[in-house]
């Protein structure tokens, strides 16, 4: 705007750098080096066809120590994100997966178990931790400990207490429990 004020109503550059707030320097700039630029272009369009994983700072240092070229990071970055370059999306990995484990389907109550660790947060910002013991059978809530904290301790003597209740219950009506040696992250077998 500043060289079009000159340029067109004849004004001093000093007087157009004033009124568009441009330093004299910046006005009187003017683009070195095209060829150079290009030549960087290439050699980024270059390295990241050739090496899909590579960011920026990969190409940076490539240029710089392995081809010894002097330009600096901000001429490359600059000419990285005019390419368009830093927009690249990387493709999701996709987990090989074999056959997936069948579900089990509790035939009684107290069969299987499901525990869970759930968080929310109050409005003042804290957070409040869950434990819930359900069983799988009839969807029912065995126990659910809240509280801002739930160390280990506190879980054992949740799943202490509800076990004990399931041992007198068992010995009340004269049933045998057996337990299972096998515990998965998230299921407790009884």
């Amino acid at each position: 705007m500043a060289q079009k004020a000159v340029r067109d109503k004849a004004i001093s550059i000093r007087l157009a750098c004033a009124i568009f707030s441009v330093s004299e320097s910046c006005y009187r700039y003017q683009a070195k080096n095209n060829a150079e630029n290009e030549l960087i272009a290439n050699w980024l369009i270059r390295l990241t066809d050739n090496n899909r994983t590579w960011g920026f700072g990969l190409c940076y240092l490539y240029l710089r120590n392995i081809k010894k070229f002097t330009w600096n990071h901000q001429r490359i970055y600059r000419i990285y994100r005019e390419l368009e370059l830093n927009l690249r999306i990387k493709p999701r990995k996709r987990l090989v997966r074999d056959k997936p484990e069948a579900l089990t389907v509790p035939l009684a109550i107290n069969q299987v178990w499901s525990i869970d660790f759930m968080h929310d947060q109050l409005e003042d910002g804290r957070s409040i931790r869950l434990f819930n013991i359900i069983d799988d059978f009839n969807r029912e809530a065995l126990g659910i400990e809240v509280d801002f904290s739930l160390p280990s301790e506190r879980v054992i003597r949740s799943l202490d207490q509800i076990s004990g209740k399931l041992m007198e219950w068992a010995a009340k009506h004269q049933i045998q429990i057996q337990h299972i040696q096998q515990v998965s992250l998230n299921k407790m077998r009884m």
